[in-house]
């Protein structure tokens, strides 16, 4: 039995995945900024979950978490940085302390856990950090330029942590969901107050006002809960789990546009050598 921490389960995919685990017979601390909004699920498994109260971006939260987490059931096997929420905004809307808060969340308090929950891995040489991220650092839309950068820079740092702790017997794991009917479109969707009309149709267009798309998404929260549990129990857990037909579709095209413009380059970046 393992014992997995997984921020951001009040609604969607930390939820669904919440819930998807504790049936699956493993133990869950299940973590919301209210921890009253989880309650359901530790009264629903009394012996297997624990709701905490967890806001990522306050570090004494963190550590209590964390320092719950293992009182309750000894260790931290599996870490799921979930919590995050999406911003709309041109580049040039976007608002200085709304962006501030957004790296705040997405990326520095999946950092802060993930530090938080190392040594305890680092000392049983094993263990697995599951990183939510999304296809939008690959496609990088009009209007989501820094919820993208969040989770690319998510993603950037994965790519070097899995270097450093694969060795040690910790299994790091990026995941990108594309489209998935939960509330990430909606009221976790938030979007700068001031929009520039010059932008109305690139980044304007993807304004909540204007996005038809909620609701409609084609992803199954329920069997991307079971693929995250598949890729965590896998003897060879993969570094990058990509979660969608469209995010497949969207992940392709920008290796093929990336690849085509690498070979229609290659001339003048080879040229830039010192001559023999």
């Amino acid at each position: 039995m393992s014992t997995w921490l997984i921020t951001g389960c009040s609604t969607g995919l930390g939820r669904d995945l919440a819930r998807a685990v504790l049936e699956h017979g493993d133990q869950v601390v299940v973590t919301a900024r209210d921890a009253a909004r989880v309650q359901d699920l530790a009264d629903t498994f009394p012996e297997t979950a624990l709701a905490v109260a967890l806001d990522v971006t306050d570090a004494a939260q963190v550590a209590a978490a964390v320092r719950a987490a293992e009182e309750r059931f000894g260790a931290v096997d599996v870490l799921v940085n979930n919590a995050g929420y999406g911003y709309r905004a041109a580049v040039e809307e976007g608002e200085d302390d709304a962006v501030a808060q957004l790296f705040a969340t997405n990326f520095f308090g999946a950092v802060a856990m993930t530090k938080a929950v190392l040594p305890g891995m680092r000392a049983r040489r094993s263990g697995t950090v599951v990183n939510i991220s999304s296809i939008g650092a690959q496609i990088s839309p009009a209007g989501s330029g820094y919820y993208a950068a969040s989770k690319a820079a998510l993603e950037a740092v994965s790519a070097s942590l899995v270097k450093e702790v694969q060795p040690l017997g910790i299994a790091v794991v990026v995941v990108e969901p594309g489209g998935f009917r939960t509330d990430f479109a909606g009221r976790s969707l938030t979007q700068a107050a001031e929009p520039i009309a010059d932008y109305a149709e690139t980044a304007g267009r993807r304004r909540k006002e204007h996005d038809t798309v909620h609701g409609t998404q084609p992803g199954d929260p329920a069997k991307a809960a079971a693929a995250i549990i598949a890729a965590v129990e896998a003897d060879e857990p993969p570094t990058l789990l990509v979660l969608g037909q469209d995010a497949l579709n969207g992940y392709r095209a920008v290796l093929d546009a990336q690849r085509a413009q690498l070979d229609a380059w290659e001339g003048t970046s080879a040229s830039t050598g010192y001559d023999a």
